[in-house]
């Protein structure tokens, strides 16, 4: 996804969330001509954004008036609004806390105050305690008392007005949803009573805005407009509906009316700042911006409004700069560590060794309360971005451990002034593999550390939040650990999640990662819910052959024939799976010795698609490789040449597809050369040999195989082996169920070998 595009996506939601929840701080005003200059005062600052100052106002009112329950009121919402202006870096359950504490006490300042009752059915709905949001929201309605003439209602007609509608508003839940079978009623009832009233079009505004009617939500908010022609609340709803919506152009004229309106109103130029960086046009947004600076000059609560602004429109350098402008003069507000953190993870020219500072500096400033769900999966994805690398790090030292391998079996084998030549080529690669096993070792640290900082964010919050499951264990699977990609996966699928592409992420994994039994059942349920799924079915073939010790004992064979019958039906689309089929196929008859058959397949393997050369050089190669076992069969030379000749032939036909095909060229020279020993009556590429295990005792079935070729036999239950092999032979791979592979090189002129198997 581009990044730009995200950024706004976020920034669109984040403000969503921001006008909405301003409605409960601007509907204050209806009492403001009750309790004097100072609470509009306050109310200023909260709706200016400057919820620090906005405390500072309230904390002396309450001093001044303890016993005024409305201040508690006012008080605690100003810290649900200050929550929901960054619920990024903000803890729903610290500043829910805050605010419960207040309106508790403003019921126990006056008990009949049915406003704090409202405000604990907030606090407690956003919490998810519905029972008891409920039990408030009944206690508030019952100090509402039953009327039948306006002018005598108890409370008075603005203040139960103003009453229903913040009722109305507690159904607007923390993730904003709402409830509107039990929202809109207490609207209509409202404006029956006080139909002039700004405050409570606002709110009816924000209702349908969460709904999606914006036809409606702009209808309310131009009522309120019209009973309060100084405010810009209004304008400022109204642009946040057209962001929503992605219509940038006619969002930036509410915005500017807002202005219009009160030109000291610094969220609007925020936010003109903020459409104007999104629309690229950045000359105009660093104008909006500064004059959003001037206005909110040496305010470090307004400088981090700032911040918040534009990680949401995706600047992320700029987040970064201005937050170490903030901790070079105030380093008390630890949390922006996470922004910083984000932002460095981010930006396009990442800096994740940067990000996992400010990260780490945030869990160790920070109390253990205030971190978020996200800075733990953040933490993940820095450690693992960090490493990723570690793949193709694990790959290089498999690859520099197999060359030393070999050059060690070289070593072994030669005299000793080859092997004082040797030496200096061990010694570099015994030090290039000392240097990866330590990188890979750190890497390996670092991302163990990536994935308990996931586990902490999945099972300290929501332990079935499905799209954190499925980044984990997408994770877990690029990073090689395919067992747990696999069990994390299944949770999915525990969780309810029952589609296809679940159970064959989970089989792929547990096949990927060697559980090849796990692998099994998980393809064998897939089947049983879809009996023609073809990709099922290839991977529990495959997991069968990774099961049999080798093709010869076939427990893959009616496994690939099903492939072959369910692909058949459109062999085009599913060329590569029945290719597949078909050199399983071959190879398991060829084992057995029932060349007829191996012929068939290695035959449909070059016909099934002439325009694919690979197959055809792979069909033509095997059947070659039939023809030299069956020559091997003869007991006479008039026996064994027909076959040769053929075999020769097929060679060829591969070569002459593909000149460079290695197998092909090897194969021709081991076919040409037992002619010619065949000729000749004597077989100088005939090896000899016994395999044993540590124990003295013999090796049967043991399989013999020329590296690099087709050419292989198997111990007989002596452990003793007989084949010719080709003149360019470098090395055979001795290999038996249960034992370690060995690697022996080819020492010419051909002497027996006798081979030890270790387990």
């Amino acid at each position: 996804m581009n990044t730009k595009r995200s950024a706004m996506k976020i920034r669109i939601e984040k403000k969503g969330l921001l006008f909405l929840t301003l409605a409960g701080i601007f509907l204050s005003v209806s009492f403001s001509r009750l309790h004097g200059q100072d609470l509009n005062t306050a109310i200023s600052h909260t709706r200016s954004e400057a919820y620090d100052k906005a405390e500072e106002v309230y904390k002396q009112l309450i001093q001044k008036e303890p016993a005024n329950a409305k201040y508690y009121f006012y008080y605690g919402e100003n810290w649900l609004l200050d929550f929901f202006s960054d619920t990024i870096s903000n803890s729903l359950q610290a500043y829910t806390r805050e605010a419960k504490a207040l309106f508790e006490k403003g019921v126990n300042a006056n008990p009949n105050e049915p406003l704090n009752y409202v405000g604990l059915a907030r606090v407690a709905f956003y919490l998810g305690d519905n029972k008891t949001a409920d039990e408030m929201r009944a206690k508030a309605k019952s100090l509402l008392l039953p009327y039948k003439n306006i002018k005598k209602m108890q409370p008075p007609a603005k203040d139960y007005a103003f009453t229903l509608a913040k009722l109305a508003e507690s159904y607007i839940s923390v993730n904003f949803t709402v409830d509107t079978a039990k929202a809109l009623p207490l609207i209509r009832e409202a404006l029956k009573i006080d139909y002039k009233n700004k405050d409570i079009y606002l709110i009816a505004g924000d209702i349908y805005n969460i709904v999606i009617d914006g036809s409606n939500a702009i209808k309310n908010y131009n009522l309120a407009q019209d009973y309060d022609p100084t405010s810009p609340t209004a304008n400022m709803k109204i642009g946040s509906i057209y962001v929503r919506a992605k219509n940038l152009s006619a969002a930036i004229p509410y915005f500017e009316k807002a202005i219009e309106l009160n030109q000291n109103y610094a969220p609007a130029y925020r936010e003109l700042g903020s459409l104007y960086s999104m629309a690229r046009r950045y000359e105009q947004a660093k104008q909006y911006y500064e004059k959003y600076l001037e206005l909110t000059k040496g305010n470090i609560p307004a400088k981090i409004s700032y911040v918040r602004s534009l990680y949401y429109a995706g600047e992320y350098d700029e987040v970064i700069k201005v937050i170490d402008e903030i901790f070079a003069v105030d380093r008390s507000k630890a949390y922006l560590n996470r922004l910083a953190g984000y932002s460095a993870f981010e930006k396009k020219d990442a800096d994740y060794d940067k990000a996992l500072k400010y990260m780490e500096t945030l869990f160790e400033t920070v109390s253990p309360e205030l971190i978020i769900k996200r800075d733990y999966t953040y933490l993940a994805k820095i450690l693992l971005k960090k490493n990723q690398d570690y793949p193709n790090l694990v790959r290089e030292r498999d690859r520099i451990t197999e060359q030393l391998d070999r050059e060690r079996l070289r070593f072994n084998s030669v005299n000793a002034a080859e092997k004082a030549k040797l030496k200096p080529v061990l010694d570099t690669l015994n030090a290039q593999l000392a240097r990866y096993n330590k990188r890979v070792a750190q890497a390996e640290k670092d991302i163990d550390r990536a994935f308990g900082e996931y586990n902490k964010a999945l099972t300290n919050f929501d332990p079935e939040d499905v799209n954190l499951i499925n980044e984990i264990a997408l994770a877990y699977y690029n990073f090689r650990r395919y067992d747990s990609a696999a069990r994390m996966w299944a949770k999915l699928i525990a969780l309810g999640r029952n589609d296809i592409n679940d159970y064959m992420q989970v089989g792929r994994a547990f096949y990927v990662g060697g559980n090849y039994k796990s692998a099994d059942s998980i393809f064998n349920l897939l089947i049983q819910k879809n009996q023609d799924y073809l990709p099922a079915h290839i991977y529990l073939a495959r997991t069968a052959s990774k099961m049999e010790p080798d093709a010869k004992v076939g427990l893959a064979k009616t496994k690939f024939e099903k492939i072959i019958q369910i692909a058949s039906a459109d062999s085009l689309k599913n060329e590569s799976d029945m290719l597949e089929a078909f050199g399983y196929l071959a190879y398991h008859y060829l084992q057995n010795e029932n060349y007829g058959k191996a012929r068939e397949y290695f035959t449909r393997m070059i016909e099934l698609n002439p325009k694919n050369n690979e197959s055809k050089v792979r069909g033509y190669n095997g059947i070659g490789q039939i023809d030299v076992r069956m020559a091997a069969n003869e007991k006479t030379v008039e026996g064994k040449l027909p076959f040769l000749a053929r075999a020769q032939e097929d060679f060829k036909k591969a070569l002459a597809i593909d000149p460079s095909n290695e197998t092909a060229r090897a194969s021709l020279k081991y076919a040409q050369d037992y002619e010619a020993a065949v000729r000749k009556g004597i077989n100088p590429n005939e090896q000899k040999g016994v395999v044993r295990n540590q124990a003295g005792q013999p090796v049967a079935n043991a399989s013999v195989k020329v590296k690099d070729t087709a050419a292989e036999t198997y111990t007989n239950t002596n452990g003793e082996f007989k084949f010719e092999i080709p003149q360019a032979s470098e090395a055979l791979i001795i290999s038996a169920p249960g034992y370690q592979s060995k690697e022996i090189p080819v020492v010419r002129p051909l002497k027996p070998l006798t081979v030890i198997l270790e387990k």
